[in-house]
C-alpha cells in the first residue's frame, strides 16, 4: 500500500471539523443496502471502494457472496453509473493500469484513473468530473458513496457535501430527508451532498490497529459532537434503506460428519 498523505492529514481536519468522519449509514457490507429504495430517493450513482468492500484485499474478482446484491446496484443505478474507486486500481501506483482493467473486467464496472489518493480533494474533483461527463450528469447529492474505511471514504464522501441553502420559509413547512422530500417528520440534515455508507464487515483482516483507531474517533464524536437532531436524521437514513442480512442456511450435516467435526473442535 502506498503512503496515503492526504489520509495522514485526516486527523489535522478532523480537529476543525470532526462531523467529516461521520457516516450517514453504517451496514455489515453492500447486501443490506436496499438499492431500489435508494434510487426511489432520488440516488442515481454510486462510488465503491474495492478493498474489503466488494473483493478480498489485493484480489480482483468478486466475493462471491457479493453476487446478487452487486447485480442488483449495477441494474438499479445503470451501466456507467456505477463507479469504483480504490487507493490500489486505478492510482497512480497501478503501473500501466493492469489492476484497473482487470478489476473493470471481473466487477463489470469502470474503475476512475486518479493520481491522487483518496480522501483528497484532487481525487474529488476527478470523481466530480467522471460523473458531469456521463450523458445523464450525476451530482454530489445522487451519489452514495460506499468503503469500509472511515478516514478515506467516508471522510472523502462528507468533503464532497455543502452546507444545504437558507430557507426562511423551513419552519412552516414539514421536515424533510437527505433528499429533500417529505418523510414524515424525519429530521433534517443542514447538509447537501452523497450519502456516506460505511461496511463494517471484513473479508480479509488487515489494518486492524487503524481500524480500532477510526472507530474510537467515530465513537467520541458520536457522543460529544452529534446533536439530537442528527442523530434522529442518521437513524431515519438507517430504518429507510438499510435491509437485515440475508440469512443463509448451513447444509444439513450427516451423522458421521458431525461426530467428525466434533472431534477437530
Amino acid at each position: 500500500m502506498p503512503l496515503n498523505v492526504p489520509g495522514i492529514l485526516v486527523p489535522l481536519h478532523l480537529l476543525i471539523n470532526p462531523r467529516l468522519v461521520v457516516p450517514n449509514i453504517i451496514v455489515k457490507d453492500i447486501r443490506q443496502l436496499d438499492f431500489p429504495a435508494l434510487y426511489k430517493a432520488g440516488y442515481r450513482g454510486a462510488v465503491f471502494d474495492k478493498d474489503n468492500c466488494l473483493t478480498i484485499p489485493h484480489e480482483d474478482r468478486l466475493v462471491p457472496e457479493l453476487t446478487d446484491a452487486w447485480k442488483e446496484c449495477r441494474e438499479t443505478f445503470g451501466p456507467g453509473n456505477v463507479l469504483i474507486v480504490s487507493n490500489t486500481a486505478g492510482s497512480h501506483t497501478d503501473v500501466g493500469e493492469i489492476e484497473a482493467e482487470a478489476v473493470t473486467y471481473h466487477l463489470s464496472a469502470p474503475v476512475l484513473r486518479h493520481s491522487s489518493l483518496k480522501p483528497s480533494y484532487s481525487c474529488i474533483k476527478n470523481i466530480r468530473a467522471y460523473f458531469a461527463s456521463l450523458p445523464r450528469p450525476i451530482s454530489d447529492d445522487e451519489l452514495i458513496v460506499v468503503g469500509d474505511r472511515l478516514l478515506t471514504d467516508v471522510v472523502m464522501a462528507n468533503r464532497m457535501a455543502r452546507r444545504r441553502p437558507a430557507n426562511p420559509h423551513a419552519a412552516e413547512k414539514p421536515m424533510v430527508d437527505a433528499k429533500g422530500s417529505e418523510s414524515g417528520g424525519m429530521a433534517r440534515s443542514d447538509r447537501v451532498g452523497p450519502l456516506a455508507v460505511l461496511t463494517e464487515g471484513l473479508w480479509k483482516r488487515e489494518s486492524l490497529a487503524l481500524r480500532g483507531m477510526e472507530k474510537s474517533i467515530l465513537a467520541g464524536v458520536e457522543r460529544w459532537i452529534l446533536n439530537p437532531q442528527e442523530v434522529a436524521w442518521r437513524e431515519g437514513l438507517q430504518h429507510r434503506f438499510v435491509k437485515p442480512m440475508p440469512v443463509v442456511e448451513e447444509p444439513q450435516r450427516s451423522w458421521a460428519r458431525r461426530i467428525w467435526d466434533s472431534l477437530r473442535k
